[in-house]
C-alpha cells in the first residue's frame, strides 16, 4: 500500500508539472494533435492518480483486495496509456500508440474492480 500512495503522490504531482510544461513551453514548440496527446495524458494521469489514492484509503477501512487490485491497475494504465501518450506527443516514434489502448484497458479495469468491490461490500 505504501508503493501506491508514493507512486499516487509522485504521479499527481508529475501531473501537474507536466501539464504547466504544455501550458506554457510546449506550445511554442509543438503542433495542436501533440499538445492534444499532452493534455490526455496530463487528465487522465491526475485523475486516475487521485483515484489511487481514493482506492487506498478505501483499501485501509474495507479491506477489499479488489480495491488494492483497482489501485494496481490505475497504476498500470497511468504508466501505459498516459506514458505512451507523452511519448507520441513529443517524439516521432509511432509504433508506441498501440500501447494506448493497452493501457486504456488497465484503466477500465481498474474501475470494474471498483465494481466488483461495490457488489461484495456489505455494511
Amino acid at each position: 500500500m505504501k508503493f501506491l500512495l508514493a507512486f499516487s503522490a509522485i504521479s499527481a504531482g508529475l501531473s501537474v508539472l507536466l501539464g504547466a510544461l504544455a501550458a506554457h513551453a510546449l506550445k511554442e514548440y509543438f503542433g495542436p494533435e501533440s499538445l492534444s496527446y499532452f493534455g490526455t495524458a496530463v487528465e487522465y494521469q491526475m485523475i486516475h492518480s487521485v483515484a489511487i489514492l481514493a482506492f487506498a484509503t478505501l483499501y485501509n477501512k474495507l479491506k477489499n483486495v479488489w480495491l488494492l487490485w483497482g489501485a494496481r491497475c490505475f497504476a498500470a494504465g497511468i504508466i501505459f496509456f498516459s506514458g505512451s501518450l507523452y511519448v507520441l506527443a513529443l517524439t516521432d516514434i509511432t509504433w508506441i500508440g498501440p500501447v494506448t489502448p493497452l493501457g486504456g484497458l488497465f484503466l477500465v479495469s481498474g474501475w470494474v474492480c471498483l465494481l466488483v468491490a461495490a457488489y461484495e461490500y456489505d455494511n
